[in-house]
C-alpha cells in the first residue's frame, strides 16, 4: 500500500495538515516541525502525487476545491457522506482545502467558478442533463463529475458502471436459477427527473432480464418503511412468484428485510435479495445482504486525483467507470 501523507504526519508525531504545510510551504512551520516531517518523509519513502507535486510548485493558487453535493429529497445523506469524507480525506492528502456547496443551482457553479475562490470543482450527483455540466465546461475551470450525464463535453467523469451493476445483478440470480425478480428501486422521481446513477442502473437490469429472459418487475419506493413495504407488495401482487429481490435504495433495505420477515418469508431460504450499495450498508443488516458495491471511497478518492491533475496541467477528458463486484454474504441461494 502506497504511503500517505497521513502516514508521515504520524511518524513526525504532528497533524495531518502541519505535515502538509510544512511540505507544500503553504504556512510558516518551526525548523524543528519541519525537520521532523522531511526525516518522516525519508524513513517512509513518501512520493507526493505528481499532480499535486506540480500545483504545489505552480503559481499562487486558492489551494482549495469546492464541492458541489447537492442534499435533495429523497436522497440518503449516509451515502452522500460517505462521498463527502473521501473528497474531503483525499483533498487534505494533496494539501488542498474544500469548500462544500450543498444546492445544485448554476448560479452557484458560476460564483465560486468565475474567481479565484476555488481552483477547481468536483460535482457529485450528476444528472443525465445537468446544467451545471454546460455552465462549468463553458467556465473553463477545472472540474471532475462523479456520474456520467448524456453529454459530458469536455469534462472527466468517473463513477461505479450502474449499467454494469444492473447487469451483475440479474445474471448472478438467474446464474442460480431464479426466473422471477423484484427490484426495490429509488422512488420513480429518481428517474423522472434524470438521476443518472438510477437511470443507468434501471437500464442495465432491465437489458439483464431480456438477455437472460426473466421477468422482471421494478417498483419505486421513497425508503420510508410504509412506502418500502408498499412496493414489496406491489411486486408481489404483479408477480406471485417472485424468488429475489434486488434492492437499489439504501434506506428501504432494512424494510425489505423486515417485511419479508414478517410474512414468514426466510433470506435466503424462501427468498434471495441482493442489494447494490456500499460495503457497510450490506453488511449492518439484520441478514447481511450479498451486494453488488459501491465503491464511494475510491470514486471521491479517484475524483480528487483527477482534479488535482487537471489543476496541474491540461488534459483531455476521460471516462473512467469502475467495474462492478459483487460480494456473496449468503443471501441468495440457487433456486
Amino acid at each position: 500500500m502506497a504511503v500517505t501523507i497521513a502516514d508521515v504526519a504520524r511518524a513526525a508525531g504532528v497533524s495531518l495538515s502541519t505535515a502538509s504545510y510544512a511540505l507544500s510551504g503553504k504556512r510558516r512551520i518551526s525548523e524543528a516541525t519541519r525537520q521532523r516531517v522531511e526525516a518522516a518523509v525519508a524513513d517512509l519513502g513518501y512520493r507526493p502525487h505528481a499532480g499535486a507535486q506540480a500545483l504545489a510548485s505552480a503559481a499562487p493558487r486558492a489551494r482549495t476545491i469546492a464541492l458541489m453535493a447537492p442534499l435533495r429529497t429523497g436522497t440518503d445523506t449516509a451515502v452522500v457522506m460517505q462521498f463527502v469524507t473521501a473528497i474531503v480525506l483525499r483533498a487534505r492528502h494533496h494539501g488542498l482545502d474544500v469548500l462544500l456547496l450543498t444546492q445544485d443551482d448554476v448560479d452557484g457553479v458560476e460564483r465560486v467558478s468565475s474567481g479565484a475562490v476555488v481552483d477547481g470543482v468536483v460535482v457529485l450527483d450528476v444528472r443525465t442533463h445537468d446544467p451545471r455540466v454546460a455552465a462549468l465546461d463553458a467556465l473553463g475551470r477545472p472540474a471532475v463529475l462523479v456520474g456520467l450525464p448524456a453529454s459530458p463535453g469536455g469534462l472527466p467523469c468517473v463513477d461505479l458502471d450502474f449499467e454494469g451493476a444492473g447487469r451483475a445483478a440479474i445474471e448472478h440470480l438467474a446464474a442460480i436459477g431464479h426466473t422471477t425478480v423484484g427490484v426495490v428501486a429509488h422512488a420513480d422521481e429518481f428517474r423522472e427527473q434524470g438521476a443518472s446513477f438510477a437511470v443507468r442502473l434501471a437500464r442495465g437490469i432491465h437489458d439483464a432480464g431480456n438477455a437472460t429472459g426473466l421477468d422482471v418487475t421494478l417498483v419505486g419506493s421513497d425508503g420510508s418503511g410504509g412506502g418500502t413495504r408498499a412496493a414489496v407488495d406491489a411486486i408481489l401482487a404483479a408477480a406471485p412468484d417472485t424468488s429475489a429481490f434486488v434492492v437499489h435504495n439504501e434506506p428501504a433495505l432494512p424494510h425489505v428485510l423486515a417485511h419479508l420477515a414478517a410474512h414468514g418469508r426466510t433470506v435466503p431460504g424462501d427468498v434471495s435479495v441482493l442489494a447494490v450499495c456500499p460495503a457497510d450498508v450490506a453488511e449492518r443488516q439484520s441478514t447481511p445482504v450479498t451486494a453488488v458495491e459501491i465503491p464511494a471511497e475510491h470514486l471521491g478518492a479517484a475524483a480528487v486525483d483527477m482534479l488535482v491533475d487537471r489543476i496541474a496541467e491540461s488534459r483531455p477528458a476521460e471516462i473512467r467507470l469502475v467495474a462492478p463486484t459483487l460480494v456473496d454474504r449468503g443471501s441468495t441461494t440457487r433456486r
